[in-house]
């Protein structure tokens, strides 16, 4: 524990990613297999428990606990919340320290305390409060934070997966992209994970041989490959030489995934590597008829009589585990391949694209499955012609334009040259500032994350919440400005007096029954601070319920 306490300090108090790194090796070569592979479960985004061991500790609970054991008021912890903005932080300051604490010599390790917690999931109050402020008597100083951390499962520590990627293959002197393919999906929490993630190239099965463990087998063959993102494409397409040279396809507003055919079962990830067994079973049940050792990439959509449907109707299905039949009537998907990575059980990411299209196209067509289909493949004469087809994208329910060299292998992560989006530029809207918090991790102390609103009538009514898209130096002088002109608090909330005015830009509108505005936006952000603009100049709501048909 206090071994994974100093790497979490040295990763947050560097700023270079060659020292991040660095600390990362040295911090996970320096701790047990057991520890390291929890420490690479934490760093990767992954949290203590799940949704079946049940809960430790509520947020409500913590602070609760913390009043009682601190003996400071109410009031005191959830104002000290609100300037702080971190809850593991706000803890670990008031927490009054006490003799006898864990030192190096008796301390358990990362994976013990895990373990300790764990056999607490779910259990009544004071059995968790018992060994939540066991913990918390326990440690001290940095190693208290990091403990809190754990129970609210927000590390925000800066590590990106591609860093965790680059620290791990230095350590296990393998290539990155190995490294890329040992971590999709996560590995579990286990000596064997972190023994087999860290063998050296070609010593996987003395590590762990998947043929005599089934099922460390039946978890490999569910693996997707780790996916390739593409590049945002500003500038003129023309640049880009011959369009002849660049398959065209629509950049789908749904959900990126692959589809897993292995081992006489279907697996469907989504991009962000969170699999989505069971949400997608008209799919997942098409899917059976391709051949085994079929690995497919593409997007799933919503689909009705033969055309995308909005990405609200696809969102429904996202939020139920095991859809039921009115559900899946009334937002059937459809899943649209555009890239073939695996055939016959063979790798086929190497070969060019325009070889792997034509594998597709076959494999697919003799199919003729209602739940699969083809991204088709566009034609435009030229350059001019593809900008005429990416204006008309939402009529299409799609964001823009795909290009891909049609001579360019399947790479793991975002490499710039041979895949591009050309996507539309974001709707907006002039919005007024309603409410602020802070913010999280270095931007815990400003007030970044805002509640932006429209006119309706004499009314402001909200409409998004955003917290990026201005500089650090904006981000200072607006958080100077909102506690300022601060007209009320809730908890962390500042209600600030409506004078500012913002730029908000979005993807798409939805109609929203659950809004208060009718409307919701999705990917809002701040595009610019309108500082030419009075509150009584910003948008109005009916402005934005026009775009939900495209009228404005």
């Amino acid at each position: 524990m206090l071994a994974f306490a100093a790497l979490y300090d040295a990763i947050d108090a560097s700023t270079a990613l060659t020292d991040k790194r660095a600390a990362l090796v040295r911090g996970l070569r320096a701790m047990p297999a057991a520890d390291a592979a929890w420490a690479v479960h934490l760093l990767a985004g992954g949290k203590i428990g799940g949704a079946k061991a049940g809960k430790i500790a509520a947020s409500g609970e913590l602070r609760r606990w913390l009043c009682e054991e601190s003996g400071h008021p109410e009031w005191l912890i959830e104002d000290s919340y609100a300037h702080v903005g971190d809850l593991a932080e706000t803890i670990a300051l008031l927490l009054p320290e006490r003799a006898g604490e864990a030192s190096d010599g008796d301390a358990p390790g990362l994976a013990e305390e895990i373990a300790r917690l764990r056999a607490v999931a779910g259990r009544d109050e004071a059995t968790r409060r018992a060994a939540v402020v066991d913990g918390w008597r326990r440690w001290r100083g940095s190693a208290r934070f990091v403990f809190t951390k754990l129970l609210t499962g927000a590390l925000r520590v800066g590590v990106s997966g591609g860093l965790l990627q680059q620290a791990l293959a230095e350590l296990a002197q393998v290539p990155v992209a190995t490294m890329a393919e040992r971590l999709v999906g996560g590995i579990a929490p286990t000596p064997q994970a972190w023994s087999v993630l860290v063998a050296p190239l070609g010593d996987e099965g003395a590590a762990g041989d998947p043929a005599n463990d089934p099922a460390q087998a039946a978890e490999r063959a569910a693996r997707p490959y780790p996916f390739q993102f593409s590049s945002p494409l500003d500038g003129d397409p023309g640049a880009l030489g011959p369009i002849d040279d660049w398959q065209l396809e629509w950049k789908w507003d749904g959900i990126r995934a692959q589809l897993i055919r292995r081992a006489g079962r279907v697996v469907l990830w989504s991009r962000g590597e969170e699999r989505l067994d069971g949400r997608f079973p008209d799919v997942e049940g098409a899917a059976m008829a391709l051949p085994d050792g079929t690995v497919l990439d593409g997007e799933l959509l919503a689909w009705r009589d033969g055309a995308p449907l909005p990405f609200a109707v696809l969102h429904t299905r996202i939020q139920r585990k095991r859809p039921g039949p009115k559900v899946l009537a009334e937002a059937p998907v459809r899943f649209l391949a555009f890239d073939l990575l695996e055939d016959e059980g063979v790798d086929r990411r190497d070969a060019p694209l325009r070889q792997r299209r034509a594998r597709l196209e076959a494999r697919v067509d003799a199919m003729s499955l209602d739940a699969i289909g083809l991204s088709p493949v566009l034609s435009p004469a030229d350059w001019a012609a593809a900008a005429a087809l990416r204006a008309a994208a939402r009529q299409h329910q799609a964001e823009g334009l795909m290009l891909k060299h049609r001579a360019g292998a399947y790479r793991a992560g975002r490499r710039r040259g041979e895949t591009w989006k050309w996507k539309l530029d974001p709707r907006s809207v002039d919005a007024v500032l309603l409410y602020a918090q802070a913010g999280h991790g270095r931007r815990s102390t400003l007030h970044t994350d805002g509640t932006f609103a429209l006119w309706d009538g004499e009314a402001l009514v909200p409409v998004a919440k955003a917290y990026s898209g201005l500089t650090d130096a904006e981000f200072l002088e607006l958080d100077r400005w909102i506690r300022a002109h601060t007209r009320e608090r809730f908890g962390p909330v500042r209600a600030v007096e409506p004078q500012l005015v913002f730029e908000i830009g979005f993807e798409g509108v939805q109609a929203s029954p659950r809004h208060k505005s009718g409307v919701a936006v999705r990917f809002p952000r701040i595009l610019r601070w309108r500082r030419d603009k009075a509150a009584h100049e910003a948008d109005v709501l009916a402005t934005l319920k026009a775009m939900i048909d495209g009228d404005a």
